[in-house]
Parts: C-alpha cells; sequence; structure tokens
C-alpha cells in the first residue's frame, strides 16, 4: 500500500482551508487551490487569503508556524498540473453537482493514475458525483466528509462506491486514522449520510421551533447546547460557525435528494431574517457577525445577540431557563418535562429529532 506524502485540496472556503490545515499539522505537504477571481492581479488571492485567515483562527487550526509552512496556495486555472503529484486530491467546493462534475473531469485529465480523490460533500450521493466519469476515476474515487472545525471535529464519514478500489479506500483511511486521528465511520450511499442526515433536521427543527415559541438565542443554545451533551455552541452558535451562508446549499441538496413524503421536508421553510442576515453579509463568524457578534463601543468590545422577532443586536444575555436550572442541566427528563418554553422547545425538538432517526 502507497503512502499519502502529498495532498491537494481545492477549494480554500472554511472547510477546504481547514482540512488543509489540519493535514499540514500531520507533517504533509498540501497544495491548496482556489479559482481565480475575475479581474484579480494578485490569482492566487482567494487560497492566499484563505491561508492568512487560518494563521489568525480561534481556535487555531494549525499546531505550529512550521505547519503553515507546509501549505502552498494556489489556482486552478494555473496550477492544476500540479495535480500529478499528489497522492490525495480533496474537493471541497460549493455543493452544487453541475460545478463539482465539471471540476472532476478536469482533475481526471491532470491526476496521477491510482491517486485518490476524494469529495468533501455532505449531501450528494457518491452515485451522482460519478456518473458520467471514466470508470479509472470511479476506481479512485470515494467521499471523505470531514466537520467543522477539522482540527478538533474527530468524525470523519467515508462513503465508498461499487467500483471504488478496496485498497484506495483502506489507504485513505489509514491515513485519516493514523495521521489525521479521525475516528472513520463508514456510511452507506444514502442522501445526508448519517450525521448530516439527522444533523440537518435536528437543526432545522431548532431553528423553527424557537421562532414559533418565541425564544431568545441564547435560551435556546443553553436548551439545545450541554444538557443533550451537545457542545455549549447550541444551535444557532453552530450555525455562526458552519457559516448560515453554507445551509441553504446543504438542505436544497439534501431536498432534493429526499423522497417527498419524507418529514423533512415539512420543516422547510423560509424564515425572512436568515434570508435578509445572509444578503446583508451577516453569514457567521466568517462574515459581519451572525446571530451572535463581537461589537465595539467606546467601552470596548461588547457581546451581542440577534433579536429574533425584531432582527436588531442587544447586548448578549446569560440564558437560564427555569427547566435547566430546576434540573441543573444535567436533569433531561426533568427539561422535557417542563411546562415553560424551555420543556417544550426541548420537547419539540428532540422528540422530532428522534422519531426520525428512528424511521430511517
Amino acid at each position: 500500500m502507497s503512502e499519502i506524502r502529498k495532498v491537494a485540496v481545492i477549494g480554500a472556503g472554511v472547510m477546504g482551508a481547514g482540512i488543509a490545515a489540519h493535514v499540514a499539522n500531520a507533517g504533509v505537504e498540501v497544495l491548496l487551490l482556489d479559482i481565480v477571481p475575475e479581474g484579480a492581479t494578485n490569482r492566487n488571492i482567494i487560497a492566499e487569503t484563505a491561508v492568512e485567515k487560518l494563521l489568525r483562527a480561534d481556535p487555531a487550526a494549525f499546531m505550529s508556524k512550521r505547519a503553515a509552512r507546509l501549505v502552498t496556495a494556489g489556482n486552478i486555472d494555473d496550477h492544476l498540473a500540479d495535480l500529478a503529484t499528489c497522492d490525495w486530491i480533496v474537493e471541497a467546493v460549493v455543493e452544487r453537482l453541475d460545478i463539482k462534475q465539471a471540476l472532476y473531469a478536469r482533475i481526471d485529465a491532470a491526476r496521477r493514475p491510482g491517486s485518490a480523490v476524494s469529495s468533501n460533500t455532505s449531501t450528494i450521493p457518491l452515485a451522482d458525483l460519478t456518473a458520467g466519469l471514466s470508470d479509472a476515476f470511479r476506481r479512485d474515487f470515494l467521499i471523505t466528509h470531514f466537520f467543522n472545525p477539522p482540527r478538533y471535529m474527530r468524525l470523519l464519514e467515508v462513503v465508498a462506491g461499487p467500483q471504488s478500489d478496496p485498497a484506495t479506500v483502506a489507504r485513505v483511511e489509514k491515513f485519516a486514522d493514523v495521521k489525521l486521528g479521525k475516528t472513520v465511520v463508514t456510511c452507506k450511499d444514502t442522501p445526508g449520510f448519517i450525521a448530516n442526515r439527522l444533523g440537518t433536521y435536528w437543526m432545522q427543527a431548532a431553528v423553527v421551533q424557537a421562532f414559533d415559541l418565541g425564544l431568545k438565542v441564547e435560551e435556546a443554545d443553553a436548551i439545545m447546547g450541554r444538557p443533550f451533551g451537545i457542545p455549549k455552541t447550541g444551535v444557532f452558535g453552530l450555525l455562526d460557525l458552519v457559516g448560515l451562508d453554507l445551509m441553504p446549499h446543504v438542505q436544497g441538496s439534501l431536498a432534493r435528494a429526499l423522497p417527498k413524503s419524507d418529514p423533512f421536508h415539512a420543516l422547510l421553510r423560509d424564515v425572512p431574517l436568515l434570508r435578509e442576515m445572509i444578503a446583508t453579509g451577516y453569514t457567521g463568524r466568517k462574515g459581519k457577525g451572525g446571530f451572535y457578534r463581537l461589537n465595539r463601543d467606546a467601552g470596548g468590545k461588547v457581546k451581542e445577540a440577534i433579536d429574533l422577532a425584531t432582527g436588531a443586536y442587544r447586548p448578549q444575555e446569560k440564558a437560564a431557563p427555569s427547566e435547566l436550572e430546576d434540573g441543573g442541566g444535567k436533569d433531561i427528563a426533568a427539561l422535557m418535562a417542563g411546562d415553560g418554553p424551555a420543556g417544550r422547545y426541548a420537547w419539540s425538538v428532540m422528540g422530532r429529532t428522534l422519531a426520525y432517526a428512528a424511521r430511517l
């Protein structure tokens, strides 16, 4: 089994750049490529800017500045031929099948035969991704779905197709396990795989119910966070971390792949505030802010949260719903049995999500 000594990541967005950083943390050389912006004088500006942001990221994406020096920024017009020097090529571009397939055709023409190619897609089935592509490409292709931030999230979902070469899949899985420290979970080629099929449903249910019940974002996150073993980001903090603009793509891709009878469709509704935030650049941590933001005034930095009813920012509050206080945040039964908004919210969101999981 040949070793993976050099990796290419195509797509220098939040996920692609994070994957590149974590591969570099393993001491492996990485080529990070993206498109050339129209009219750009620096043709590598997108990838170079991504690396600069990674160096300032909190939590840190790189383990050291030495690791950062292993990442070479480039673009897909001038440097695609360099894929021939790579043992594993990771695609992490926007969740659009047409864009991915057009890129795969270019990758197939430039790569070295036998090099592994994988997609970081979170929703698109492998069978759709490889439709119409060469047999050689299909043999070397798989899905490797990382989670954000790649350095800290241990889960890696791997999907192989009927034509995927078992040796290629094993080589990537071994690298992910030994070098990247990932817990590899093999998934079937179904829409959303495991984590996103359930996670997207949970997230949409949590957002919709927070609006319907008139909760504050801090309250919703306190309820959906630690009591259920979920990071303290809860749902709205998680959306800020992932990027609000990513969610319509993920939801749309999943909705198109699922039958109309799937309960996921019942949760899809237009959220005007969310649409307006995305349109005005409030896309989360990578943008001007999200459901939370760090603002500056005469007194210094102020943590703010958005009011779901008005869309205006206000000082962030420490949430302590009565049901959480009564159970100390550790008694899920007490939380879900509560008669107040917190109890109704917990029961509605988690009850629906567990019922959805049980029917899959």
